[in-house]
């Protein structure tokens, strides 16, 4: 780096709260399985603690050589569903306990892949895996679970949503916070190193490093410099900043690779928000003109940060995947959580805002009274604009018993705090009950 490069960075560490937000170890599990669960966690616990025992050694060595933090070291491993076999609701509890043990041994923050693909239709071991969900993510502490419903190929598996709601509302009656460890996928990708949908996919490699980096306060810093400019000058302007950003990831995620003697997967860009100010995607909205986010305005320039972000990294490294852009989470995002409760950011604002980022309708807490079939209608919603856009949609919501709109509820941590968000009280039931699947938009067809 030349010097300017390095005082450059620096600022963002010290001054606009720069950090990578994560670095994942994928590891792929399709060898560890065995004749029955047992043996194949006792696999799983072993493989798991075979490759990622020194990752956190060789990410905090990589942050005091280059002082650049790395907020969390992550483990995603191969969809368990897709190993599970003919595993029953209970079986599958070996392997979420397989996981969490060896997520601890190891020292990481999480361990996500406790997943199912089904977008098409249910296996024995999907099944067994969305059954066990109330047990799985109460009785462990570090496990992450997704579960990808629809796609722009396969259309939309409205049984499985139908079966999501009634779990998100049997698991909000188990803990008011397991459900953050929750998220359900439109169009889910086989990279991402972001939790809680991380899994490691069929077709990475056997293991890998994958990388999250962040920033959404050198973003606004940077446009704190840029005010009266004009529009094209605020994309560039984010464009240039991305690029800075990304160059940063991939030189942190080459740097771990290598040291751990595995593969470089990829750099995901995404701009993901903490609790903290001045860590804010909704403050960088807001800087762009919005008074408050929420307001008319806020798609668009929502949009336009979205494609800049991604311009910039594309530019920056060949590597870039995951999801890359910016995260709405409401609870992780001071300036969000400020619009939620001032009522200037609604559910359906929100949802209109899931049509141009990154993911969907991402930590937002709803009355603990909501039916199952409105959660599930709210997931067919997400999933449709994933599915009709050919883009990923999530949906983490978080219903909590005893709680009514305006309550604030505390996740702690980086989960943060939410207000309770009201939700259209008529009913979606005999919608949600057909069941069925939801056949794939026309233009899906392109082979």
């Amino acid at each position: 780096m030349e010097t300017k490069q390095i005082q450059e960075t620096i600022n963002m560490v010290e001054e606009e709260h720069l950090d990578i937000r994560t670095v994942t170890m994928g590891i792929s599990l399709l060898d560890t399985i065995a004749g029955d669960p047992q043996q194949t966690a006792k696999n799983i616990y072993k493989k798991v603690t075979t490759y990622a025992k020194d990752l956190i050694k060789v990410a905090e060595q990589i942050e005091r050589e280059y002082g650049i933090p790395i907020t969390n070291k992550r483990i995603s491993v191969t969809p368990i569903a897709l190993i599970a076999g003919h595993a029953t609701p209970d079986d599958m509890l070996y392997y979420a306990h397989a996981l969490d043990d060896a997520a601890k041994a190891v020292g990481v923050d999480f361990i996500g892949g406790y997943s199912a693909l089904v977008q098409k239709g249910f296996a024995n071991g999907d099944l067994a895996l969305i059954k066990s969900l109330p047990r799985a993510l109460t009785e462990t502490d570090l496990v992450m679970s997704s579960v990808n419903i629809g796609s722009t190929k396969a259309g939309i598996n409205l049984d499985a949503i139908k079966l999501m709601g009634e779990t998100v509302k049997g698991i909000s009656e188990k803990s008011d916070t397991a459900n953050a460890k929750l998220v359900i996928f439109a169009n889910a990708v086989e990279d991402n190193p972001f939790m809680a949908g991380a899994f490691h996919g069929v077709s990475e490699a056997d293991v890998v490093i994958n990388v999250g980096v962040s920033g959404p306060g050198v973003v606004k810093r940077a446009l704190e410099k840029v005010k009266g400019e004009s529009i094209q000058v605020v994309a560039e302007t984010v464009k240039k900043t991305a690029f800075k950003i990304t160059r940063v990831g991939q030189m942190v995620g080459a740097l771990a690779a290598e040291r751990l003697g595995v593969e470089f997967g990829i750099v995901d860009l995404s701009l993901a928000p903490t609790p903290a100010r001045g860590d804010s995607v909704a403050e960088v909205l807001e800087e762009i003109g919005l008074e408050q986010v929420g307001t008319h305005g806020t798609t668009a320039a929502l949009m336009l940060l979205n494609d800049a972000v991604k311009k910039g990294g594309v530019m920056a490294s060949q590597r870039v995947g995951g999801l890359s852009g910016a995260f709405i989470p409401v609870s992780e995002d001071a300036g969000m959580i400020d619009a939620a409760k001032e009522g200037s950011l609604t559910l359906s604002k929100l949802e209109a805002m899931t049509a141009v980022c990154s993911v969907g309708l991402d930590m937002i807490a709803i009355p603990g009274d909501t039916s199952a079939t409105t959660i599930s209608a709210m997931i067919a919603d997400e999933a449709a604009i994933g599915v009709q856009n050919n883009k990923t949609t999530a949906v983490r919501i978080l219903p909590t018993l005893g709680t009514k709109v305006g309550d604030m509820v505390d996740y702690g941590g980086l989960l943060g705090t939410a207000p309770v968000m009201p939700v259209v009280e008529k009913s979606s039931a005999d919608f949600i009950n057909r069941g069925g699947h939801i056949p794939a938009p026309i233009h899906s067809f392109k082979n």
